[in-house]
C-alpha cells in the first residue's frame, strides 16, 4: 500500500468512526452541531454520557428493583456514586406517570412547578442536560433539532424556546427536580426552583425560598447529625462526582402525590383492621444530587417506584432485613417513615416469610440481620430480568 492509499485508507476509517460514533451516542453530537445550543453536557460536566439503549421498549422496561434497607438503621446521608446509565430512568410506568403530572401540574398549579427570579439559567441549564441524557440513552424515543424535542413514546412536541422548562421537564421526564443555589446574603443552598409530582405531605410551595435546615426541619435527627455535614457537601460537591441514594416507606395502595388535608392521608394515620397484604406497596423513592456545570446550582432529582409488599416473598433476606428495622427500628425514625399503620398485617406476613426463606435454605438460620452486600439490591435480583 503506497503513502496515497495509506492516507485514504486512514481518512475513511476516521470518517466511519466519526459516523459509528454518532450512531453510538444518538443525538449528542446532532445537539453539538446543530441548532443554537452548542454544549456537550457531558463533556462539560465530566460525567460520561449513558449506555444507548436501541432496542428499548418502554412497555416492557422494568425498574431496577430497589431495596434500600440498612441495618443497624439510623438516620445517614448513605451516599453512593451516581451509575451514569441510571440519572434518568424510563420504565412500563411512564405513559401513566407523565399524564398524572400533567393532571397534577393543571390541577395544582404553583404547589407542583414554581421557579423564584434569579433560578432561569439553572432551570434551563437542566432541560437541556436532560433532553441531551434522554436523547443519548433512548435514540428511538426522543430527538431533538435544536428547537423541538420530538417525544415519540407519547407523539408530542416541546418547543424549548417557547415553553416554561420546568414544564417541559415535567411533560417528558416523569422524575422531579429540585433545585437549589446559594442565598446570597447567607451562602446556604436555598431552593429556588422546583417541578414535584411525587411528594407526601408537601410541595413546592411549602419548600421553595427556604434554605436546607429549614426544608429538612422535620427529619429526625438532622439538625443534630446531618445538617452541618449537608451544608459542608453542597458547598464543595463537584461535578463530576453526582451522587445516588434511596429512601423508602410501606403504603396503602400507590398514592403518588399525597397532601395533609386528603382523605387518603388519614389512611397513614390509623391501622384499619381489614387491610389486606396484596393492598400494601413499597414505595422508593430513588434519588440523585447532581451540581449543574454552568449555573453551579445542585439538583436533586427523585422517582417514586411501587412495589407490591408480597414480592419482598421470593426475595432472599429481605424480609429478614425490614421485619428488623420495623420491630427495632428507632422509634422516631419509624414515625417519620410513616410504617405504623401497616405494621400491623406485614409483620406477621414478615415473619412467615421468614421461616419459609431459611426452610428453603435462601437464608442461614440465625443469620445476623445487615446491609446486604448487594445494597440496594439483593441477591439474584439480575436473575428477573431487569
Amino acid at each position: 500500500m503506497d503513502a496515497f492509499q495509506l492516507t485514504l485508507y486512514s481518512l475513511l476509517t476516521v470518517a466511519v468512526l466519526f459516523a459509528c460514533g454518532r450512531l453510538v451516542l444518538g443525538k449528542t453530537y446532532d445537539w453539538v452541531l446543530r441548532g443554537r445550543q452548542n454544549v456537550d453536557y457531558f463533556q462539560l460536566s465530566g460525567v460520561p454520557p449513558p449506555k444507548p439503549l436501541p432496542d428499548f421498549d418502554v412497555d416492557k422496561a422494568k425498574a431496577r428493583p430497589y431495596r434500600p434497607f440498612r441495618w443497624s438503621y439510623h438516620q445517614t446521608m448513605s451516599l453512593k456514586k451516581m451509575e451514569p446509565d441510571y440519572w434518568l430512568e424510563l420504565e412500563s410506568t411512564y405513559r401513566e406517570r407523565i399524564a398524572q403530572r400533567k393532571e397534577l401540574y393543571e390541577k395544582h398549579g404553583k404547589k407542583i412547578i414554581d421557579a423564584l427570579p434569579g433560578s432561569e439559567l439553572a432551570c434551563r441549564e437542566l432541560m437541556e442536560m436532560a433532553i441531551q441524557f434522554l436523547c443519548v440513552r433512548y435514540p428511538n424515543q426522543f430527538q431533538f433539532d435544536g428547537r423541538v424535542l420530538y417525544n415519540r413514546i407519547l407523539n408530542t412536541q416541546s418547543y424549548v424556546e417557547k415553553e416554561d422548562p420546568l414544564v417541559v421537564l415535567n411533560d417528558n421526564v416523569p422524575e422531579d427536580f429540585l433545585l437549589t443555589l446559594p442565598g446570597p446574603k447567607t451562602g446556604l443552598y436555598t431552593m429556588v426552583a422546583g417541578v414535584c409530582c411525587s411528594s407526601l405531605g408537601w410541595n413546592v410551595a411549602t419548600k421553595i425560598g427556604k434554605p436546607l435546615r429549614e426544608i429538612h426541619d422535620v427529619v429526625p435527627d438532622y439538625k443534630e447529625k446531618m445538617e452541618f455535614s449537608m451544608d459542608r457537601f453542597f458547598s464543595k460537591m463537584p461535578t463530576d462526582k453526582p451522587i445516588q441514594r434511596g429512601s423508602w416507606g410501606l403504603e396503602v395502595g400507590q398514592p403518588l402525590w399525597l397532601q395533609d388535608d386528603d382523605p387518603h392521608f388519614a389512611l397513614r394515620t390509623t391501622q384499619d383492621p381489614n387491610l389486606k397484604i396484596e393492598d400494601i406497596y413499597l414505595r422508593v423513592d430513588w434519588q440523585t444530587l447532581r451540581r449543574l456545570p454552568r449555573s453551579n446550582s445542585i439538583v436533586f432529582n427523585f422517582k417514586a417506584l411501587f412495589t407490591p409488599f408480597s414480592s419482598f416473598r421470593n426475595e432472599p433476606y429481605i424480609p429478614h432485613l425490614v421485619l428488623k428495622v420495623l420491630t427495632e427500628g428507632k422509634n422516631n425514625l419509624m414515625e417519620y417513615k410513616g410504617t405504623r399503620h401497616v405494621e400491623h398485617k406485614a409483620v406477621p406476613a414478615l415473619q412467615k416469610w421468614c421461616r419459609e426463606q431459611e426452610e428453603k435454605g435462601w437464608v442461614p438460620e440465625n443469620w445476623e440481620v445487615r446491609t446486604l452486600d448487594e445494597d440496594p439490591y439483593y441477591p439474584g435480583w439480575k436473575e428477573g430480568g431487569y
